[in-house]
């Protein structure tokens, strides 16, 4: 079977509704971030203007949502995320965020990087296995009252890929029931745990439901012929599983209605 890809730097996808537009999604760089380009290209095809974010500015750009992508900050120096959460965009984000007003998304070194700012609790160790780990992941959307899962039905599996070194969600056991009791386990390994996760949790939100973080990438399953080899919602051609999307339709569409 032939399939034609599209040409690297060419999108494949439409953009899913034109008043979206008006929404502004910040993404946050780092040194050493490597999915910024993807989490903004994620947002532009999702409908949303993407904002470019430098960690070291004092100014979020009135900007509508933040993102903080993936990637080694600062190399995952001392540990991953533990000098970003003091860079001075932060100090912005946490404020804003706190409060239950401000959607934050945190994905991989973004996770890492939301629980050091104590944004998020509990926190992420190795792989158990000590390995770096790429590969495509099914996962279980289980809470979706968040601003950034509202477009998924509760119980829907999607497949994104999943790539980490420190992808381990640990916490105590008392933290650990309160997430699970409050309904803010956002997302669950499906078809096996891939790096010892506590409770195979691969996402949690915030008491509020605007900070969400997870391991795994959506902003790499928006775009088809440049996402993974499956969807959970049915056969697809080679790299064409978008199932990441809905991540981002859902705050763009809870900014809009607001």
């Amino acid at each position: 079977m032939t399939v034609e890809t599209p040409l690297i730097g060419h999108s494949a996808a439409e953009v899913v509704d034109e008043h979206l537009s008006g929404v502004r999604v910040g993404v946050v760089t780092f040194p050493g971030t490597l999915d910024d380009r993807d989490a903004l290209r994620a947002v532009r095809i999702a409908g949303g203007t993407g904002v470019p974010l430098w960690h070291g500015d004092h100014d979020l750009k009135d900007v509508d949502a933040v993102i903080i992508p993936g990637g080694f900050s600062y190399g995952d120096y001392l540990r991953a995320g533990a000098i970003s959460r003091f860079a001075p965009l932060m100090e912005q984000i946490t404020a804003a965020a706190s409060g239950g007003s401000l959607p934050v998304l945190g994905i991989c070194n973004g996770f890492q990087v939301l629980t050091e700012a104590h944004l998020l609790p509990g926190s992420m160790i190795k792989n158990n296995h000590l390995h770096f780990l790429c590969k495509d992941q099914r996962l279980t959307v289980e809470n979706t009252t968040t601003a950034w899962t509202s477009s998924y039905e509760q119980g829907t599996e999607i497949v994104v890929p999943l790539k980490n070194q420190d992808g381990q969600f640990v916490a105590d056991e008392r933290t650990l029931d309160e997430l699970e009791g409050e309904g803010r386990v956002v997302f669950r390994y499906a078809g096996g745990n891939p790096n010892g996760s506590r409770r195979d949790i691969a996402g949690i939100t915030n008491e509020h439901g605007n900070v969400v973080g997870l391991m795994p990438h959506p902003e790499h399953a928006v775009e088809a012929g440049f996402g993974p080899d499956s969807s959970a919602f049915g056969e697809v051609d080679v790299r064409g599983g978008v199932d990441g999307l809905g991540i981002f339709t859902s705050v763009l569409q809870k900014l809009v209605n607001k």
